[in-house]
């Protein structure tokens, strides 16, 4: 198939109002646009560099109205406006949940971002909120199978809403990339019709907005019910002590102190993209993206199965195995999940390689937007028109989402409110 390249384009007529916290590069703004939404606040702010290169992007993108890049911490309040929040909000550990001795409200340990999330939901109670993190949020810490997730969700939930979440594989409905997230879904129960009562099994299958957005079949397993009535404080100290595994799975709701979850599968897309479908031709990529014969025993090595015998720090041997992967990446299928450190020309277990009439070579920046489904060379610049490096963008696109996903589930948001 010949590749065509989206267009970003603000609503005309927009169906609400976001407020966009770690923004990233904007996958959640131009998915939500393609579903009509407008977004009229945004927050990036990297910790760890003093040059802000995604907030760069983000400006020089959308412009700088509305846009903040400062802590979220030093954030005051969400625009009284607000619809939807939404973010991809770092992970992190929210064990040290303590309840307030005058305030209904809960606060943790410093830095840890759950709980500035909370406090903005909890100054301006929006209708929606739609965030994304990593799937092994449902199953940390190893110590706790759960907790963490069991606190968002008794945390979140006491504030008034009824909340969902699915794992989702982006290439199971169609997308270039198997790229696996868990996206949780919040909705203010005031804003349900009156009478309105929850039936789990109807919710996560036939009602919710997950089940609209991205459909799902049920598997063997009946519903699991996992008891959340207890104080925050106390599900920190006790949930799931020393269990092997979470009770959480791929697919579930909470309200009013209990959770029902439910193994499921997705209804898989008729035609799915595949990585070849979003490649550039050979004679559009540069030389230092090909790989000399010379470094392909050493790329073989790094992504073939080995056992390593290592030492531990106090003394000792063990041994490390690792399987092999794929080499070169098959264009039929979609690619892998891109990492961070997909970019520079070192050789690495898990960078992209692919091999076309020409040779075996790595992925560009270009092809990495493609698969996340951002415009070509969305990142190639930022607000004062400098480029950006190539390994800073391929950096971006291993923290970004899959845009088409965003889109699909903001258009089924858009008909609730």
């Amino acid at each position: 198939m010949s590749y065509k390249s989206p267009k970003f384009k603000e609503p005309a007529k927009p169906v609400g109002k976001v407020a966009e916290l770690f923004a990233g590069v904007g996958g959640f703004r131009i998915g939500l646009a393609a579903a009509g939404w407008e977004t009229i606040f945004s927050n990036q702010w990297e910790p760890s560099t003093k040059t802000q290169h995604a907030s760069d992007v983000y400006a020089a993108r959308f412009g700088t109205k509305g846009h903040t890049n400062v802590d979220v911490a030093t954030i005051k309040a969400l625009p009284e406006d607000t619809d939807l929040l939404v973010g991809g909000f770092p992970c992190q550990d929210y064990s040290v949940a303590k309840s307030k001795s005058a305030a209904k409200g809960l606060e943790g340990k410093k830095g840890v971002l759950w709980w500035e999330i909370l406090r903005l939901v909890q100054g301006q109670k929006p209708k929606f909120i739609f965030l994304e993190n990593v799937d092994r949020l449902l199953k940390s810490p190893s110590s706790q199978r759960g907790r963490d997730f069991a606190i968002m969700l008794k945390t979140l939930g006491d504030e008034g809403y009824v909340i969902e979440w699915r794992v989702v594989n982006a290439a199971e409905y169609g997308f270039p990339q198997r790229r696996i997230r868990v996206f949780i879904i919040a909705r203010r129960l005031d804003t349900i019709g009156k009478g309105w009562e929850l039936n789990p099994c109807e919710h996560l299958f036939k009602t919710g907005i997950l089940a609209r957005a991205l459909p799902i079949h049920q598997e063997a397993l009946p519903l699991n019910e996992i008891d959340l009535s207890e104080e925050a404080d106390v599900i920190s100290r006790t949930f799931n002590k020393g269990a092997a595994k979470s009770p959480f799975l791929n697919a579930g709701v909470y309200l009013n102190g209990v959770a029902h979850t439910v193994k499921t599968s997705a209804v898989l897309a008729k035609a799915p993209v595949v990585l070849g479908d979003v490649i550039l031709e050979d004679n559009e990529v540069p030389a230092e993206y090909w790989v000399s014969k010379d470094k392909l025993p050493e790329w073989k090595y790094l992504k073939g199965a080995k056992n390593i015998e290592r030492t531990h720090a106090g003394g000792g041997t063990y041994t490390y195995s690792e399987g092999s992967m794929a080499f070169p990446d098959l264009l039929t299928n979609p690619s892998r999940t891109i990492l961070t450190g997909e970019g520079g020309t070192t050789a690495s277990r898990f960078k992209h390689i692919i091999k076309t009439a020409k040779g075996y070579r790595r992925l560009m920046p270009i092809e990495l937007e493609r698969l996340n489904g951002f415009p070509d060379n969305w990142t190639q610049t930022g607000a004062d028109g400098n480029e950006i490096s190539d390994v800073r963008r391929s950096f971006f696109m291993g923290n970004a989402l899959v845009i088409g996903l965003i889109e699909k589930v903001g258009k089924v948001i858009a008909k609730e409110l």
